[in-house]
């Protein structure tokens, strides 16, 4: 058993950024991690041309910019090389291969007693804390929906997570399901390979560009109510793309800010498929009514014969498959109860990174947000035992 201040499950950019945050002010801390790498997301299950669809100055983690000749919109690589840095600088050491199996607050104690499991050796490990942060976030597992007759088909069907490139599916007829960021980008990448694509848009999105999106972004940071924001980037989204609605694409009712802000969803960020879409290399579909063998038929009544059907359909959390109790903080599926900003904090010691919705600005400000609170607690709790703060010059 071993004994820390803070155990941080999860060595994505939110474990990351609040094990530096914690160094920073020496508080002592281990951080957790399932696979046998940090950053997992970005190093083994994203698609080869993925890349910020942020400008660099929304998704630097706390005290490290982006270098100054870093692209606007940073590429996976880029990013990769800039996280490598992180970890360096910070002196962050992430115990990979550590699957933690459950967490469970003490009463007698109030300490969290965390037990692992160390994949590559084989063995149990146990952790008592007197904080836990779950940063393990909200890309935690992929999530692919229920769909009758999909055990019936014939094809390879995957979560997007999987998905490298389209050059295995080069002359092959392919099923993008989900039109988010990562089923556009998708689709778009399928059908510059010579694949024939196919989208499914089961819900309204709004579609926009990088630029549109860094414009909308800038005017909120001078303080443009929301509303007007939205309207100015719907405005330009229509001048752009014109009316999505036609190439199968509702719109929502509400603004692309307003539904970020409220609700979490993220407006689509358009690399080029749209115009696949209206030059017909990329078909859009509404939602599967049923798969039989390599037949599946949508919606409309429309039946399309598919070699591989690849799931842009989200993630799901998996905090509640281990942490036990935390009802104050998370719900029942694993997502916190509270909203941004005050969403970080829950009672006796347990925190969250990752889970706001926001990206890596909202990871930047948990993290902070974390460690300033540690610290505070810690400096109260020797107070009250009269025991000098050793970090006070």
């Amino acid at each position: 058993m071993e004994a820390i201040d803070v155990v941080i499950v999860g060595a994505g950019p939110a474990g990351l950024a609040t094990s530096a945050c914690l160094n920073r002010l020496s508080i002592p801390n281990i951080v957790l991690e399932r696979e046998d790498c940090y950053a997992s997301l970005w190093q083994k299950r994203a698609y080869d041309r993925l890349k910020l669809h942020l400008a660099k100055e929304y998704c630097e983690l706390p005290f490290m910019p982006f270098p100054s000749d870093a692209p606007t919109f940073v590429p996976r690589r880029g990013f990769l090389d800039y996280l490598h840095s992180y970890v360096s600088h910070f002196r962050i050491n992430p115990r990979c291969n550590t699957a933690v199996e459950s967490a469970y607050r003490d009463e007698e104690s109030g300490k969290w007693h965390i037990k692992a499991k160390k994949a590559d050796l084989n063995v149990h490990e146990e952790y008592v804390a007197k904080f836990l942060v779950v940063a393990t976030g909200e890309n935690s597992k992929g999530f692919i929906p229920e769909v009758p007759g999909l055990d019936s088909f014939g094809g390879e069907f995957m979560h997007s997570s999987k998905y490298e490139n389209g050059q295995k599916y080069k002359g092959k007829a392919v099923l993008v399901v989900g039109c988010g960021n990562s089923g556009m980008e998708i689709a778009y990448d399928l059908s510059n390979w010579g694949v024939r694509t196919s989208i499914v848009a089961r819900s309204p999105v709004h579609v926009l560009t990088t630029n549109i999106v860094y414009i909308g972004m800038r005017l909120l940071s001078y303080g443009v109510p929301c509303n007007i924001v939205d309207f100015i980037v719907v405005l330009l989204s229509r001048l752009k793309h014109g009316d999505i609605s036609n190439y199968g694409f509702p719109r929502p009712t509400r603004g692309p800010f307003y539904i970020k802000q409220s609700v979490g969803r993220t407006p689509t960020i358009d690399v080029g498929a749209v115009e696949k879409i209206r030059r017909k290399e990329v078909q859009v579909f509404p939602s599967i009514r049923g798969i039989q063998g390599s037949k599946i038929e949508f919606a409309n009544g429309e039946v399309e014969q598919f070699d591989a059907i690849i799931f842009a359909t989200g993630y799901k959390s998996t905090v509640r498959h281990w942490l036990k109790g935390g009802q104050d903080l998370f719900d029942g599926s694993g997502m916190p109860k509270l909203c941004f900003p005050n969403i970080w904090k829950g009672k006796n010691g347990l925190y969250c990174s990752g889970f706001a919705r926001r990206g890596l600005f909202g990871i930047s400000v948990d993290s902070q947000n974390i460690a300033k609170d540690i610290d505070l607690a810690l400096r109260s709790e020797r107070v009250l035992i009269g025991i000098p703060d050793a970090r006070v010059c």
